[in-house]
């Protein structure tokens, strides 16, 4: 049975556009942030919880591939799969699906990252409400553990 992925409604604001008059690619970037965030925080890890507890995501690869352009007066929306994991959730990959005006795929955005101690300023394993957070995110249908 296939898992329905929920999907945030973006807006896309005048000054998001480039010279040509489309979605800047920067933005994409911006929009995926914006729905990592959203997605945590809809599960309690909010940054005033990863403030408290030290620990932050951070990327260490971005990607994006662009199939339509977005133009301002589209509808468009933004979803989220884990695509990997380490056992002990300190890893992964997550990916982004664009979507324009319905079911038109815009882009794909992939990020890779990991957990920092924020005080260390080293990796770690994350506190178990993160590790929650990723054990309840949709998984993409190639979704493989990492080992490391």
């Amino acid at each position: 049975m296939a898992t329905t992925i929920p999907r945030i409604p973006l807006e896309v604001r005048w000054s998001d556009l480039d010279p040509n008059f489309h979605l800047r690619h920067t933005v994409y970037y911006d929009y995926g942030a914006f729905c990592r965030i959203a997605y945590f925080q809809d599960k309690g890890l909010t940054p005033d919880f990863m403030q408290q507890h030290a620990i932050g995501p951070v990327l260490f690869r971005e990607e994006c591939t662009f199939r339509k352009e977005i133009r301002f007066g589209d509808q468009i929306t933004i979803d989220l799969q884990v695509v990997k994991l380490t056992q002990d959730f300190s890893r992964w990959s997550i990916r982004h699906q664009f979507w324009k005006n319905g079911d038109t795929p815009a882009a794909q955005l992939v990020v890779e990252g990991a957990w920092m101690d924020t005080v260390k300023r080293k990796l770690t394993t994350p506190v178990a409400l993160a590790q929650s957070v990723f054990e309840q995110m949709p998984r993409a249908p190639e979704f493989e553990w990492i080992k490391r």
